[in-house]
């Protein structure tokens, strides 16, 4: 696929959708489909087709908002293989279309902007670029041409614990917002997300969450995705299994500071959780 063709057609419908979406007015949840063999928390799980397929079918009928799939293991602690082009869109051939098919919009996680066009030309509304658009630079070209919503992630090659998160987070952004500027991104179809896990040590994510909220400087909505990872062990010890209160207690928070979506792995949970909040909310009055 030669650049031309990788930006030639127009996703004019996903960014309808996905604006209908953001103009509900409560917090969005994201559910993650991994069709990996090595992601950090379900490597393996969902690498059969039929059963990425299924779950897919699950987190949608349990409240997700979107799907998010991706088929190259980005997890921040290292030891993920790298995976060709081609592999990776050998994975989500069998499991993008169906999913698309469910009627929600469908983000693809990936680092390569090949990718991303080939799942948008399969009917995936949104790009998720876990390295903000500073990766490949034929990545913010091709959404620009496709005029797709992106979620533009923070992320570090290693963790330093001696810099301040926040500040690097800030400067990170500004870099890929004048990207996105030059290569003629809407503002409106850019979403920040902090990174949480990605080159930070456990104790910069718990900052991050803290204050995330000063990214709203950028008025841009924010994604956070905390779902299992590391800085929750590091506060109250479990395997990625069993991090299921850590993941929704810091979700909460996050929509409390500001967030507008949420990545997920636990969808039933984390809808459950926000429904019965927005009861209580509620139930204050005016």
């Amino acid at each position: 696929m030669g650049p031309a063709r990788m930006i030639s057609q127009r996703t004019d419908a996903a960014p309808d959708a996905f604006a209908r979406l953001m103009a509900l007015g409560r917090p969005l949840v994201m559910g993650i489909l991994n069709v990996t063999p090595d992601s950090f928390s379900d490597g393996g799980h969902f690498f059969d087709p039929a059963v990425a397929i299924a779950h897919a079918e699950a987190m949608a009928a349990q409240g997700a908002d979107i799907l998010d799939i991706g088929a190259e293991s980005t997890r921040p602690y290292g030891g993920a293989k790298p995976v060709t082009a081609e592999d990776e869109q050998a994975r989500l051939a069998p499991v993008l279309p169906a999913a698309v098919g469910l009627g929600l919009p469908v983000s693809i996680d990936t680092l390569k902007a090949r990718v991303a066009a080939w799942a948008l030309d399969q009917g995936a509304a949104i790009v998720n670029d876990v390295w903000g658009l500073q990766r490949d630079p034929d990545m913010a070209p091709l959404v620009a041409a496709r005029g797709c919503p992106v979620i533009v992630m923070h992320n570090r090659d290693a963790a330093d614990a001696g810099i301040d998160i926040v500040a690097d987070m800030v400067a990170f952004f500004t870099r890929t917002l004048a990207i996105a500027d030059a290569a003629g991104i809407a503002r409106d179809r850019i979403v920040l997300d902090p990174g949480i896990g990605f080159g930070k040590t456990p104790e910069q994510s718990i900052v991050c969450l803290a204050r995330f909220g000063e990214l709203k400087r950028f008025g841009l909505p924010i994604l956070v995705g905390a779902s299992r990872k590391r800085f929750i062990d590091s506060v109250a010890p479990a395997p990625p299994l069993e991090r299921i209160g850590g993941s929704i207690a810091s979700h909460l928070k996050a929509i409390e500071n500001g967030a507008a979506i949420v990545r997920v792995h636990d969808v039933r949970d984390t809808v459950q959780a926000l429904r019965v909040t927005a009861a209580i909310d509620r139930a204050k009055g005016p």
